[in-house]
């Protein structure tokens, strides 16, 4: 599709601190990704 992309495997951490990884929710969930510029 265009402007749609694989995104890379990564990891952060959520509003407690545990670490989500992207892999699971693989097969799962959508995953909508959205970078805001500026946000802080």
């Amino acid at each position: 599709m265009k402007g749609f992309a694989i995104a890379p495997e990564f990891e952060l951490a959520d509003l407690n601190g545990d670490t989500v990884r992207l892999s699971q929710f693989v097969g799962q969930k959508n995953v909508v990704l959205v970078f805001l510029r500026g946000f802080m």
